[in-house]
């Protein structure tokens, strides 16, 4: 197996609705943002299957080392081989693939997020970084691009906050800012339990409003010079509104329930997006 060939398995085992964006990329940025959603994944990976925190913290560390091997050095992973050309070709920053482990070590050592300022950070580490990578990526003309991109992330992942708020609860986990639970006086042990109540209501009906502002902060800071090279996002962002309209309808059911919508809706909402702005 190539390590373009590893990148594109690990990217098929995900699973995520961001790899069907990349069907509409030329094959060789299509190449490069398989290897970069790869190196996510497999970071994230290591959070999610150690159970010892200290192993994690190890393991992230060797990802740390393995970062700047690729920039400096022969890397040994095939995702890092993989992102070799890549990072060389659309001019990557060594200091972005250290903020996305930087993210992840995070995980390692919180469960809890006091405020919003402390989630912005973890938001921005895992997800607007991502942004603003692809972003790259994908092309812009217009530096005001890399402002949508950072936002833009940021409400993809305030979106997937909000819809893995049950699953992460059960897991011991926590992502919404614990001052705005005892503002709208729900405690952790409500989430962790999930009981549903018009207080957690109210508390999810303000992070999805949140998001919305996010996903529009973004998109007045698409230049229209950039709006084709970064259609890609566009699309995800289609789709990722609407899950965060289904979610809105009965926000209570996150405690309970993954939202999730049918591939062939989620395909519908793509190409729409493409029609509109291609």
């Amino acid at each position: 197996m190539t390590p373009q060939q590893y990148c594109q398995q690990k990217t098929r085992q995900s699973g995520s609705s961001f790899t069907l964006s990349f069907l509409f990329l030329p094959k060789h940025k299509r190449a490069a943002m398989t290897a970069l959603y790869a190196f996510c994944r497999e970071v994230d990976d290591v959070v999610d299957e150690c159970t010892d925190y200290q192993i994690a913290q190890t393991k992230l560390q060797w990802w740390k080392q393995e970062v700047h091997r690729l920039f400096h050095e022969v890397p040994q992973h095939p995702v890092t081989q993989a992102l070799k050309p890549v990072v060389e070709q659309f001019s990557l920053q060594e200091q972005h693939f250290i903020e996305i482990i930087d993210g992840m070590q995070m995980d390692t050592q919180y469960n809890r997020y006091a405020d919003f300022e402390q989630l912005a950070l973890y938001c921005y580490r895992v997800a607007s970084v991502v942004g603003l990578l692809s972003a790259q990526i994908f092309g812009y003309s217009d530096k005001s691009t890399l402002g949508y991109a950072h936002d833009l992330g940021l409400a993809f992942q305030l979106t997937n906050i909000i819809r893995d708020i049950g699953e992460d609860a059960r897991r011991g986990r926590l992502y919404l800012p614990l001052d705005e639970l005892e503002k709208a006086g729900v405690t952790e042990q409500q989430l962790l339990q999930s009981q549903a109540s018009p207080q957690t209501q109210a508390l999810l009906l303000k992070q999805i409003e949140r998001a919305e502002l996010f996903y529009d902060k973004a998109m007045n800071q698409l230049p229209a010079a950039d709006i084709r090279p970064q259609l890609p996002g566009l699309m995800m962002a289609a789709i990722y509104r609407a899950l965060l309209q289904e979610i809105k309808q009965d926000p209570n059911l996150v405690l309970t329930h993954k939202i999730v919508l049918p591939p062939f809706r989620k395909l519908k909402l793509a190409l729409g997006a493409w029609f509109k702005y291609r």
